[in-house]
């Protein structure tokens, strides 16, 4: 793959549910102050917290895009498909990727931002009730109309993501992959802390590297506050042999970096091979402060080394 600019893309999931409005806006507005661009939501963020419906956060991106004319100045991502078509149920009734399901989401999407357009957009989880060309072309069409600028697949079977790019012909395809990934390593017999959530493996970098036209992104890249916050525990299967010296190595180059662990996951993330987008969700503007100032963190190739190697 050819390298491109280093970015990391803010994660908005909790805006308008347990991250409140202000905070959201105060978030927002430093984040590109300091320079990001890269906005990434969903159509379902967060359905699940009580009261919710899985409007709010796109909701309150596109009141923030109004007060702030700020449409031009970033890149917008949402996902589809994994939205409950019953207020009240979860994923057993998603909306699916049906071409009808994915131009309706689109188009609700596209009225809770605001705007005509969005930079990317994802098919968020696998729908197989519904046959991958209609939902190839179904994404195409939105492309071709100028609804959407690019396509992405997140959290699906990567022989799935190939068949797919394979359907859509010389039609606008997938270009744009997300999934689950950080510096450390679960276990794959022991499930993820959500069951929507698949993790990159081996073959799924193997494949990104083969592709040039291909980009990864990575969410929770921060085990969700799992390596710096002693009130929250790193999921069961982070749990394993390889984990604590891994843990041993971060930390030691964070301190001779003079940086915090969390810059230098970022760090390893962003110079990684594949090149990788980390999706950093934020509940504070320092939190969005320190995820950017990692753009300005260098490992050395031996530190770079010591992290590939610890925990094999």
């Amino acid at each position: 793959m050819s390298q491109q600019q280093r970015t990391i893309a803010l994660g908005t999931l909790a805006f308008g549910t347990t991250v409140d409005e202000k905070t959201s806006f105060d978030i927002l507005d430093r984040f590109t102050e300091l320079g990001g661009t890269t906005l990434d939501t969903a159509n379902n963020y967060a359905f699940w917290v009580d009261g919710a419906t899985g409007d709010e956060s796109e909701a309150v991106i596109g009141k923030w895009l109004a007060s702030r004319g700020a449409r031009d100045a970033v890149r917008i991502g949402t996902k589809a498909g994994a939205r409950p078509s019953v207020p009240g149920a979860g994923l057993e009734a998603a909306e699916g990727l049906s071409a009808k399901a994915l131009r309706t989401a689109l188009e609700h999407s596209l009225r809770r931002l605001g705007t005509d357009r969005v930079d990317v957009y994802w098919a968020h989880i696998e729908d197989r009730t519904v046959p991958l060309d209609e939902t190839v072309h179904a994404l195409a069409d939105l492309v071709e109309e100028g609804k959407a600028g690019e396509l992405g697949v997140s959290n699906h079977a990567v022989w799935r993501t190939e068949r797919a790019r394979a359907l859509a012909g010389d039609r606008p395809r997938y270009t744009h992959l997300q999934y689950r990934y950080s510096y450390l390593q679960p276990r794959f017999d022991l499930p993820l802390p959500s069951s929507a959530h698949v993790h990159v493996t081996p073959e799924l970098l193997d494949y990104v590297r083969s592709e040039p036209d291909l980009r990864l992104w990575a969410y929770s890249p921060l085990l969700s506050g799992g390596y710096t916050r002693e009130d929250v525990s790193v999921p069961t299967a982070y749990d394993h042999p390889g984990t604590a010296p891994r843990l041993a190595v971060l930390r030691e180059v964070a301190g001779e970096l003079d940086v915090t662990v969390n810059q230098v996951v970022l760090a390893w993330l962003l110079d990684h091979d594949p090149q990788i987008v980390p999706i950093v969700g934020v509940s504070k503007v320092a939190q969005a402060e320190e995820a950017l100032e990692a753009l300005a963190v260098t490992l050395s190739a031996e530190q770079r080394r010591r992290l590939d190697e610890a925990g094999r």
